[in-house]
């Protein structure tokens, strides 16, 4: 892969965050690309109190930034003995605000970050800064699950090739997901699973409300599913898929946000690449309702997109 070039490594030394940087130093030299290394120190309350200790507030929070400093050079230092052309950079403020004003201002074309929380059934894998990236970061977000192996095994390529309402942003969205998957499961000899989830148009009106026989509805579902797999062949194949191994995903559901989150499991994904529905130029953009519920479930590291276009909501300075 050769599409990222100036990448932005976001460190927060309270995660586990060994994997996500072992992935920046790895596309970071294959890409010959350079790489920031980035932490924000998060301001406290302006009367906070120190109940504990003597020492006044701003001296505490200067300590805290030099501290961070610290660990990012000795990371960076490390990073440069592999050959990666590293610098480090550390900010104040909001987290996510701080980190999209670095992409705006530097125009990284890459954000990695560890996972804020462990997954499973108890506990939420994306937090707070992850979801705010995910929304209003202009350039791709991969957000990096502690794994054992930094290389993903099964990758897990989410499109949308619904023609009904011709989408430009949708159609730039596919394109983009299957690039960047498709280069990834190359590059991790992994193998590439896509999936398109799809239903018949009110089928259930159809059904009840239109008289229609079951064997009227089934014939609907075979044509519906056949015009969903040549619409899906078409997309891969503008895809250069040589030396990867492929499977199609067509499941039929309503519920597609279910129907990913199903096959993440069932197939054990490591790495999903998806898009996220925006309003394009406009200070605007909202996430939607299947991604939204698909970030909120999925156990897997997640690579988000968006369409070209997009603007993001957070300014550049704080007027």
């Amino acid at each position: 892969m050769k599409r990222f070039k100036n990448i932005l490594l976001v460190c927060d030394f309270d995660l586990k965050q060994q994997t996500a940087v072992e992935r920046a130093v790895s596309l970071s030299r294959q890409n010959d690309a350079s790489l920031t290394v980035f932490s924000v120190v998060r301001k406290g309350p302006v009367n906070t109190r120190m109940a504990i200790t003597s020492m006044p507030y701003q001296e505490l929070f200067e300590q805290m930034v030099a501290d961070h400093r610290k660990k990012i050079d000795a990371l960076v230092v490390q990073m440069k003995q592999l050959g990666v052309d590293a610098i480090s950079a550390v900010a104040t403020g909001t987290p996510f605000l701080e980190i999209i004003r670095k992409v705006l201002r530097d125009r990284h074309d890459l954000v990695i970050l560890a996972a804020e929380g462990e997954g499973g059934l108890k506990e939420r894998l994306f937090g707070s800064t992850s979801m705010h990236l995910m929304r209003k970061c202009p350039c791709p977000v991969w957000v990096v699950k502690p794994r054992k192996q930094s290389r993903h095994k099964k990758i897990l390529a989410a499109v949308d090739t619904t023609d009904e309402f011709p989408d430009p942003e949708r159609q730039s969205l596919n394109a983009l997901i299957m690039q960047l998957a498709s280069s990834l499961a190359r590059m991790d000899n992994a193998e590439l699973h896509v999936v398109q989830v799809w239903s018949v148009f009110a089928e259930g009106y159809m059904e009840v409300r239109g008289g229609l026989s079951e064997q009227a509805i089934r014939s609907l579902r075979k044509q519906a599913k056949r015009e969903y797999a040549a619409q899906l062949d078409a997309l891969l194949a503008g895809v250069d898929l040589s030396g990867i191994t492929v499977h199609r995903h067509l499941p039929r559901s309503e519920n597609p946000s279910g129907a990913i989150i199903k096959l993440a499991k069932s197939n054990r994904i490591d790495l999903m690449v998806m898009g996220t529905v925006c309003r394009t130029g406009v200070a605007g953009f909202f996430i939607g309702n299947t991604a939204e519920k698909v970030l909120s479930e999925v156990n897997c590291s997640v690579l988000t997109v968006k369409p070209e276009g997009f603007v993001t909501p957070v300014a550049l300075e704080e007027s």
